[in-house]
């Protein structure tokens, strides 16, 4: 089965040679988000919880180009700059997009281009 492209105005254009997201039949996996606002394309907020805010934004307007939401997230894997620093703040915001049960996800430090945050996620069609 062929892929096809996830591409919204309401997400970040992307940075580089990569889709907004990819719609493989029964999942869609997004691309690494970041804390842009899609419609000026700067950087929103300085701090972990404005910063997920946003990228949890951008990945619901993926999702919902799919046809998806959060209910449908079964992967998450999370790039934080300060891992411990900022996971308390990341989780009570992540905490407001997700609920029981969660999916899985994978949270590492990582070494990030001027953000805080960054999120992708695999999604799953009923």
């Amino acid at each position: 089965m062929a892929h096809k492209e996830i591409r919204t105005d309401a997400a970040p254009k992307p940075g580089g040679t990569y889709s907004q997201g990819i719609d493989a039949g029964d999942f869609v996996y997004t691309a690494g988000m970041g804390p842009i606002d899609p419609a000026t394309g700067a950087t929103v907020g300085d701090d972990v919880a404005t910063q997920t805010r946003q990228v949890l934004d951008n990945l619901k307007a993926v999702l919902a180009e799919a046809g998806l939401d959060f209910g449908h997230v079964v992967k998450v894997t999370t790039h934080l700059e300060h891992l411990k620093r900022d996971f308390a703040g990341y989780d009570e915001v992540y905490r407001e997009y997700f609920t029981a049960p969660y999916p899985v996800r994978t949270t590492v430090g990582s070494d990030l281009m001027n953000i805080l945050v960054e999120i992708d996620v695999v999604a799953r069609r009923p």
